[in-house]
């Protein structure tokens, strides 16, 4: 078994909480379903979020998830590079799993597919 790092990254309308907060569920569960994780097996998650939006934490929605309750969980703010896209919450996901790095499916959705759009695949 690796420790394997999973990327997520989506976008936001607005500064707004509940849209913050539903946006990272979104992808965090699309990114646990797409790689088969269970929240026993995940190490730590890094959470950042543009200096565009501060309405809410959003790791405060991902503790609210069956069995996440002892994730440990960070939010930073993202480097704000001139530019750079807005209203965007990533994640990195620290995971054991048997999955290959190939195997691993990262999860770009909305305006985030423009970070990487080598990875974000439709599905």
């Amino acid at each position: 078994m690796s420790v394997r790092g999973i990327r997520g990254a989506i976008t936001v309308d607005a500064n707004d909480g509940q849209q913050i907060a539903s946006a990272t569920l979104e992808m965090v569960k699309d990114l646990v379903a797409q790689n088969e994780l269970d929240p026993a097996d995940i190490c730590s998650v890094l959470i950042t979020v543009t200096n565009d939006l501060d309405e809410t934490f959003p790791a405060q929605s991902i503790r609210q998830l069956e069995g996440w309750e002892l994730v440990p969980l960070m939010c930073a703010l993202e480097v704000p590079v001139k530019g750079s896209l807005e209203r965007c919450i990533r994640v990195m996901v620290l995971a054991n799993t048997e999955k290959s790095q190939a195997q691993i499916r990262h999860v770009y959705l909305r305006g985030a597919q423009a970070l990487r759009p080598d990875l974000a695949k439709s599905k």
